[in-house]
């Protein structure tokens, strides 16, 4: 029977002519003959039809599920239940609550593309959920702190538990479906105690600082120093000046830099912490490792890939001891070409343990500082001078700056949120950021060309639909942006950036355009990083934190150290990569969205201090429903269009602005607006600004209707001309305003996206 199913499967895919998929025409070309073959062939349709395999439409025509237009994807449902369902080769499909069969954000669905709807749910994502006990008439019940579940009724299965208000615990899903069924997996803790709030939004997203028994019997039994017979065939740079650069705070450290000139240029040395050596395949570590895919950084909570143990100890590049690495040697010239490279396992002994500010205060000519690394010769000048020949070049080649602003949040001791304001990055971050993405290209490049599986980082270029929209509203700014036929080139999109860098509006337009972007991923396939203007790359200077990373190690020291040429377990590599880039980009996205949701939190919690108070920002996006506003300190909040009174506001989607009808006040991007601190929601993430100074209580729906009634009354009244007709406040309860594609930074990107927030800009270093 499965044969047979597999025959049909096949021959209705290989058929293109619809007249041609019918009972009779399958009947006929798999050779089947008696009658009972028939009767086999009818059950292995209608079974193949039941599990949505096959679909049997008009005249009986047979297809399969592509040809019939549905597709697997991922759901994703933003914050007023719209689920979107992304493809790589389509415009995403939009998929209304009432077609989501009970589906839960993150899962794995078949869509009907065509009719926008989910017909069966392939895979669960979320397994476990976080809830907090409230009171509520004198009644205690559990409440699930994910906003997008609050509609769900919940079960309980297993011992009974003893509800006490303001606990907070996390439950495992044992039953979906419209009514939850959950078990109580763990207590979290009081929702007021110091850092409850962080760990539930992270074990929400199935993000566990603790790891399983089996790991850390295995980290605690690995040694804690470097052996003399692991130092066998590795080159030793124990003698040359090589040191770490990372963050005042950062304990992990798992890249170190060296560089000296030449009569042609430099030879810049990053060597990175070998932790394939340590982390065996299969191992318990590796099977953690591999589940997390990447460490978290939420706020002052880091939740690492490995336990801190190795991240801090034996893998860590850790001054004044030996450690084991990987080295990508590089001749650059002077103009910043990367000449010639070579890769060899090799172990170090860095001098220093520097700081980004440290570094920054030594280029800056800071005397004290100066002195005490004077014993490191000229290295701080030839590495700055290096990485900055590297950037140029890149950014001939294409490399695409967009301006960007990170949050920087300050904490007490209880986790209270202090102060709020951009982060500033210095000369030293690029210094470290230009060498890294030049070993990731190096390594990229000789993997490709060896033909050794390998995990890629990808990042595609921009659809052309999303261009011409951009154009369209750059236009509309005052900025002409001249779109080339045929494929979108990295380089036009640096041009026309640096055309208008010295506008005020520049930081709006950055991330305009920002959110044209396709999102980088990871992939086994070698097609390059537009982004970078890269032909080749991938992730290699992070094996502590990134898994990919970790893969790629694991790769160059079997098929190119080891020499290994079995093409059988070649062949099983390439399978394993191509999963393991699958799983760590979905890894990547909850620890992206995590780490965003615990900043938001924490924003909203510091502006729940200063309602009322009245602040200057810009105007980053305009949907159908208001228009958000960031102010100097990175914090963004919606002004809600019913919040504004003094006029009847239309939406252009459009030019993605409001007009006043009788005022003529328009509201639109990169607009300055004084705004008050309407309300802040910790628990949801989100602030609520209003215009001007008046701080009021936002209208119901009812009171918002009375209100548009009388002001069209007395329109009427003083013009004494009849009201054109149109559908009351049609655009302004709707979702026109939300483009239904993707972001640049992370899956909380696309959900921003769709909110009309800012989406976030990742770092070249975590490109």
């Amino acid at each position: 029977m499965q044969e047979l199913k597999e025959n049909i499967l096949s021959y209705l895919d290989s058929q293109k002519l619809k007249n041609k998929r019918k009972k009779d025409d399958i009947y006929k070309a798999l050779g089947l003959q008696t009658t009972s073959d028939f009767v086999m062939l009818e059950k292995a349709l209608d079974e193949l039809e039941k599990d949505l395999l096959v679909v049997r439409g008009l005249e009986n025509i047979y297809s399969t599920r592509v040809q019939a237009g549905y597709l697997e994807g991922k759901l994703s449902i933003n914050a007023r239940g719209i689920g979107f369902v992304d493809f790589e080769d389509q415009d995403s499909v939009r998929i209304e609550p009432e077609d989501q069969m009970d589906a839960l954000d993150g899962d794995t669905v078949l869509v009907d593309t065509r009719k926008g709807i989910v017909l069966q749910i392939l895979d669960h994502e979320k397994k476990f959920v976080v809830g907090t006990y409230v009171k509520e008439r004198d009644k205690i019940r559990l409440v699930l702190d994910d906003e997008k579940l609050k509609d769900r009724s919940l079960g309980f299965q297993g011992q009974r538990f003893k509800a006490v208000e303001g606990l907070k615990v996390l439950c495992k899903i044992e039953s979906y479906g419209k009514k939850l069924i959950v078990s109580i997996d763990r207590v979290i803790g009081h929702k007021d105690d110091p850092g409850v709030d962080i760990l539930g939004i992270l074990l929400g997203r199935d993000i566990d600082p603790e790891f399983c028994d089996e790991a850390n019997i295995q980290a605690e039994d690995m040694q804690d120093s470097v052996s003399d017979e692991e130092k066998e065939g590795r080159t030793d740079l124990t003698g040359e000046n090589i040191i770490t650069i990372d963050g005042d705070t950062s304990k992990d450290f798992d890249d170190a830099v060296g560089c000296y000139r030449t009569e042609d240029g430099y030879v810049l040395k990053v060597s990175i912490a070998d932790v394939s050596h340590y982390i065996t395949e299969d191992s318990p570590l590796d099977l953690e490792a591999r589940k997390r895919g990447c460490s978290t950084y939420a706020l002052n909570t880091v939740v690492p890939m490995l336990p801190h143990i190795i991240s801090n100890g034996i893998c860590s590049l850790n001054p004044e001891v030996e450690r084991l690495t990987i080295t990508c040697e590089m001749n650059v010239s002077k103009e910043g070409e990367i000449k010639d490279y070579k890769i060899y396992p090799s172990f170090i002994c860095s001098k220093a343990r520097m700081t980004y500010h440290d570094v920054n205060e030594i280029l800056d000519g800071d005397e004290y500082l100066m002195e005490k690394y004077a014993f490191l010769g000229t290295l701080f000048d030839d590495l700055c001078d290096c990485a900055d020949a590297i950037r140029k070049k890149r950014t001939k080649k294409g490399a695409i700056d967009f301006a960007s602003s990170e949050s920087e949040i300050e904490l007490d001791a209880f986790g209270k949120p202090l102060d709020v304001h951009a982060r500033e990055l210095g000369h030293a971050e690029e210094i470290i950021e230009d060498c890294m993405i030049a070993a990731n290209v190096c390594v990229a490049n000789f993997l490709k060309w060896q033909e050794i599986p390998a995990i890629y980082r990808i990042h595609e270029a921009p659809k052309r639909k999303k261009m011409k929209e951009f154009v369209t509203l750059s236009e509309f700014m005052g900025h002409k942006y001249v779109l080339a036929q045929g494929p979108v080139h990295a380089t036009e999109i640096q041009n026309y950036l640096n055309s208008v860098k010295a506008e005020e509006s520049y930081p709006i337009i950055s991330t305009m355009l920002l959110r044209c972007m396709q999102k980088a991923k990871y992939s086994s396939r070698c097609t390059g990083h537009f982004g970078l203007g890269e032909e080749e790359y991938l992730h290699f200077t992070s094996p502590i934190r990134r898994y990919p990373d970790l893969i790629v190690h694991r790769m160059l020291r079997k098929y190119s150290f080891e020499g290994c040429d079995n093409l059988e377990e070649r062949a099983v590599d390439e399978q394993k990569c191509s999963e393991y880039a699958e799983s760590s980009s979905i890894r990547e996205r909850e620890s992206q969205d995590a780490e965003y949701a615990c900043e938001d939190y924490k924003k909203a919690q510091f502006m729940e201090e200063h309602i009322g108070e009245e602040y200057e920002g810009i105007i980053t996006s305009v949907t159908s429903f208001g228009f958000f506003v960031e102010l100097p300190n990175t914090i963004e909040g919606l002004v809600r269009v019913h919040s504004l009174d003094d006029d009847f506001y239309n939406y252009d989607d459009e030019l993605m602005q409001f007009t006043g009808e009788a005022t003529g006040n328009v509201y639109k991007i990169g607009q300055k607006v004084k705004i008050t601190v309407l309300s802040a929601d910790s628990a949801k993430g989100t602030v609520d600004f209003t215009i001007g100074q008046k701080v009021m209580k936002p209208r119901t729906n009812r009171e918002h209707r009375t209100f548009e009634r009388e002001k069209r009354d007395r329109q009427f009244s003083k013009d004494r001309k009849p009201e054109r007709k149109r559908p009351f406040n049609r655009d302004r309860n709707s979702d026109r305003g939300h483009p239904a594609n993707r972001d640049r930074r992370s899956d909380k990107g696309r959900r921003n996206e769709r909110q009309g927030k800012n989406s976030r800009f990742q770092s070249p270093r975590n490109s």
